[in-house]
């Protein structure tokens, strides 16, 4: 029988991920693409990779594993995440994974992997399956003919299917300075923006799984130094950032400030009722009431979730929801399969700004002179019991206020409210608290944080 010593630590809550070649390995992804056709029973299936000097090996070794187990396989290459949801859904297969660490340092590497449809697999629906499988041993024998391989490029048609996000004609020749972080997005974004009138200037768009410049995680804020200093050094109008697999996109305004998730998806969410009243749009329990409010003047409805890509897809699929944004970043599109895309919101906000004739600021003020918000703070916990503890403890105290549980504890008051949550992976604590002053925001801010770290 087969002996295996995969470190069970890289099967995470929403993908596989760890240091290469420590933990996340060819050996590791051959047996993972295994477990993978076995437990999904695919016949055939979509892979991809990122630009990590690993991810070329890594992606073979899961091929192989793959067509042993008797799936047939179709080879995309070297593209984002958001590209491989576009062709698992768009092409019909059974399953599709893909080669990346995402927005972690160049020491690691990782397995994004998802059903038909490009539905996510997690870490209670598949990768804790495949987990055990190979834990156990229990990997099915090898099929007596191994599958075939293939290789399509889907990079024009994808760019095709972006764009119809959004009438080209109507965007403005703003000046616009774009980060990709050496990452995906800098042999995407040339693509899209060739249809734009924008005068671009760009950072960081040689793809590099090295990252010599910065980190390609633009939620730091060192890594976002570079594109702010041109920004403001050029008076550009708008700043666009991605991360490494260019599944998120991140926005700078003029002044060279960085726009919260939150109100991100207040816009977008403004941007799709303008031209869909009425439509559906969910947002996550962290959410700022800018979400909510922007829906219902727009005249659409609003819908709160639990945080998460699976519990955010299955919702909009059960609502016919239009839109779906979480403050970390991730956008959710009815008409791209339900599924997260790093390029159709920076398309939405340069529409938005287009109809409206503002600059992002603009579009940005009446936000920022309303809601006052924390953004997310971490308290570390001494172990898993605790957290529990601590959240059973927030909710009893704070009674006086409006209760909800759909994840972790909210609670509601006249002039401020706050989500706290258990991290997916480790012991930690995450609040996000919003109140109508910055005054109020900042007080409940260092009583809530004391409440959680006594």
């Amino acid at each position: 029988m087969l002996k295996t010593s995969i470190n069970p630590a890289i099967f995470k809550a929403y993908d596989v991920r760890g240091l290469y070649p420590q933990e996340v390995n060819e050996e590791a992804a051959r047996l993972i693409g295994r477990g993978f056709v076995a437990y999904l029973q695919a016949k055939r299936i979509a892979v991809s990779r990122d630009m990590r000097l690993s991810s070329p090996s890594v992606a073979a070794a899961f091929i192989e594993g793959a067509r042993q187990q008797g799936a047939d396989v179709v080879d995309y290459g070297m593209m984002g995440t958001d590209m491989l949801y576009f062709a698992v859904a768009r092409d019909g297969h059974d399953g599709g994974v893909q080669i990346t660490a995402s927005h972690n340092p160049k020491e690691y590497n990782g397995i994004k992997l998802v059903r038909r449809e490009a539905f996510p697999l997690s870490g209670e629906s598949g990768i804790g399956d495949i987990r055990d499988m190979i834990a156990a041993n229990r990997l099915p024998p090898p099929a007596p003919t191994p599958g075939r391989l293939t290789q399509q490029n889907v990079v024009d048609d994808y760019v095709k299917h972006v764009m119809s996000f959004i009438d080209p004609s109507i965007i403005k020749p703003f000046n616009v300075v774009l980060d990709a972080g050496n990452g995906i997005a800098g042999m995407v974004a040339p693509r899209l923006f060739a249809h734009l009138p924008c005068r671009v200037d760009t950072l960081c768009f040689e793809v590099d799984g090295t990252f010599p410049n910065h980190e390609a995680n633009p939620l730091i804020e060192e890594n976002r130094r570079d594109i702010v200093e041109r920004v403001v050094a050029t008076k550009a109008d708008i700043g666009i950032a991605w991360d490494g697999d260019a599944d998120r996109c991140f926005f700078i305004d003029g002044a060279g400030e960085f726009i919260a998730g939150d109100f991100v998806t207040a816009l977008l969410a403004e941007a799709f009722l303008i031209k869909h009243p009425g439509a559906k749009i969910v947002y996550d329990v962290r959410a700022s009431y800018a979400v909510k409010d922007i829906v219902a003047k727009y005249g659409g409805t609003a819908l709160m979730n639990r945080v998460g890509h699976a519990f955010f897809k299955r919702r909009m699929r059960e609502e016919n929801a239009i839109f779906g944004g979480e403050v970390t970043g991730h956008y959710y599109f009815r008409d791209n399969f339900y599924a997260d895309n790093g390029f159709i919101p920076a398309l939405l906000i340069l529409e938005l700004m287009s109809r409206k004739g503002q600059t992002l600021r603009e579009l940005l003020a009446p936000l920022r002179q309303k809601y006052f918000i924390s953004g997310e703070i971490n308290t570390r916990v001494s172990d898993m019991k605790k957290v529990q503890e601590k959240i059973d403890g927030i909710e009893a105290h704070y009674q006086g206020g409006r209760v909800y549980s759909m994840d972790g504890v909210s609670v509601e008051y006249p002039d401020w409210h706050f989500n706290v949550r258990a991290s997916n992976t480790e012991p930690m604590l995450r609040l996000n608290l919003e109140a109508t002053t910055e005054r109020i925001m900042e007080q409940k801010r260092d009583e809530v944080l004391t409440f959680i770290r006594a």
